[in-house]
């Protein structure tokens, strides 16, 4: 039997709710076909307008037994708390999904958001971290 889920049991509900909201008006006003840079930069662009805190491209270094052996970039961190990666193919593939846990993994962090600027509109999908000690 599947376990229900509650509201109370959502991670960072209404900042969640509050960033995808933001991802809907980038695609009303732009629309389908654009660059992923363009989505991201007009999504900085509506999360500057609704005060929301958030850094972008932020670094992270890849290491193996305590040396780095790579760096990536988040596309958003939005309020120290839900990673936001920014796709624009139209499905969310095994590899993105792999992508934003690791992330999720190497931050500590919750939730991750992968937003996806499709020809039919957004598709989004929450992806959580089930570690154990996440940090709050």
């Amino acid at each position: 039997m599947k376990p229900q889920v509650r509201k109370n049991d959502l991670v960072y509900p209404e900042l969640s709710y509050e960033i995808i909201g933001c991802a809907y008006e980038v695609w009303d006003e732009l629309g389908p076909g654009h660059l992923e840079k363009i989505y991201q930069k007009s999504l900085a662009i509506v999360l500057r307008s609704k005060n929301k805190k958030f850094q972008e491209q932020v670094y992270y270094p890849l290491k193996f037994r305590n040396e780095i052996v790579g760096k990536g970039f988040l596309d958003f961190l939005v309020d120290d708390k839900i990673i936001v990666e920014l796709k624009k193919d139209g499905n969310f593939s095994k590899t993105n999904i792999e992508q934003v846990l690791n992330y999720l993994k190497i931050s500590n962090l919750k939730l991750a958001i992968i937003i996806n600027f499709t020809k039919e509109g957004i598709k989004f999908k929450r992806i959580v971290n089930i570690n154990d000690n996440p940090i709050s």
